[in-house]
């Protein structure tokens, strides 16, 4: 690397830690500790996780622990929990949820070292109340939990669970199978991003640096993220360890129907878009959770012939890039590799990105274009254009 590479390095890490230190500290956040989403068949779906992507089972609470409203399977793969709840009155909050929305993400749990003042600072910050802090307690020790609201129906709970040994929350016993194919790679949530309608974004951008101390990584506008026919803005938003990132998009003017009006359309409001994973090593991720029938959007073979004078220089065999349709991008610090699974359910809604990051810290702007096309061409098949 030259010397102008070096000095190009050097800014980028200088104003990725300004962006970082413009993060205030009074909200400390660890990481993500569940992310539950409330589906129509909670067995099911857990077997689809299993299966499909390699997670394990944990933990379990429903009749056989007390639990008399709903049932939850709590699925693992390394430091990503998932929870998957289903209701059995029909007449129930989540029942109501599942009618509006589908299958989708309710909570974003946030794993902090102190929950009562993780909610009374965003309280005093114009948070509204989901449930105040409550002490959950069962042989293995506490657990406090508090929760707000952000966009639409989606809530963040601040996990406190420092006093606590069990395997996941009071409420919850382990959950045997003898059903566990194995993991497919996935490490952790790189980021989760949420659609929001048109003229909302600044909203909930200034929602999260102003009420939960985040700051605004990066912006992209409607000429970053367009096509012929369809565009999108989006703001990322960061904590200030950057463990932390929620990418907000809002639909732009365009020809057609965007990406986000068509998730806005199908979810009946604003909700999270996208879960992104990580993982250490894509090509045998990807190549796993194919052979396990999972279904990944199409890249348009003329991608990949410029991908090397766009990129340079990469570890990975492109030819096998192409084959599996895993794209690839650089910045001032690295490339990073990633690919989009499509629905995992029957709405066009929620849906995986996988990502590798070789050094990388944005989020594949040089794939924009080809992304795009591959969501319009499938936006396409469904009439929903």
């Amino acid at each position: 690397m030259d010397t102008a590479d070096l000095k190009k390095v050097e800014n980028y890490n200088y104003g990725i830690e300004k962006i970082f230190d413009k993060a205030q500290d009074f909200l400390p956040i660890n990481g993500t500790d569940y992310v539950e989403l409330y589906v129509g068949n909670a067995k099911q779906a857990a077997h689809y996780y299993k299966t499909a992507m390699g997670f394990q089972s944990l933990a379990y609470a429903g009749l056989e622990t007390g639990v008399r409203d709903r049932a939850s399977y709590v699925l693992q793969q390394d430091k990503i929990r998932l929870v998957l709840t289903t209701p059995f009155d029909p007449d129930s909050d989540i029942s109501d949820h599942i009618r509006q929305h589908g299958d989708g993400v309710k909570v974003i749990a946030l794993w902090v070292d102190d929950a009562r003042q993780a909610f009374e600072e965003t309280i005093s910050r114009g948070a509204d109340v989901y449930f105040e802090p409550r002490v959950e307690q069962d042989e293995y020790g506490e657990v406090v939990r508090a929760g707000i609201h952000t966009y639409g129906e989606t809530v963040h709970i601040f996990v406190e669970r420092k006093n606590y040994k069990g395997v996941f929350l009071p409420g919850y016993e382990k959950w045997e199978s003898d059903y566990n194919p194995a993991s497919t790679g996935l490490k952790y949530i790189d980021h989760m991003v949420g659609n929001v309608e048109l003229g909302t974004m600044n909203i909930w951008a200034d929602f999260y640096a102003n009420v939960m101390g985040f700051a605004n990584l990066v912006t992209f506008d409607d000429k970053d993220i367009s096509t012929q026919y369809t565009a999108l803005m989006s703001k990322v938003m960061t904590n200030g360890n950057g463990r932390i990132k929620f990418p907000i998009n809002e639909p732009a003017q365009g020809l057609k129907k965007s990406q986000v009006e068509e998730y806005l359309d199908f979810y009946k409001g604003p909700g999270c878009q996208h879960i992104a994973v990580a993982t250490d090593d894509i090509v045998f991720t990807i190549s796993e959770m194919r052979k396990r029938g999972v279904e990944f959007l199409h890249v348009p073979g003329t991608y990949y012939d410029t991908v090397s004078a766009r990129v340079g220089t990469i570890a990975e065999d492109l030819a096998r890039l192409k084959s599996l349709g895993i794209m690839v991008d650089r910045d001032e610090e690295g490339y990073l590799l990633q690919i989009f699974t499509k629905p995992v359910e029957d709405r066009p809604t929620l849906f995986f990105e996988i990502i590798q990051r070789k050094g990388a810290r944005s989020f594949g702007k040089g794939n924009f274009q080809a992304l795009f096309e591959s969501i319009e061409a499938e936006q396409e098949r469904r009439g929903t254009l």
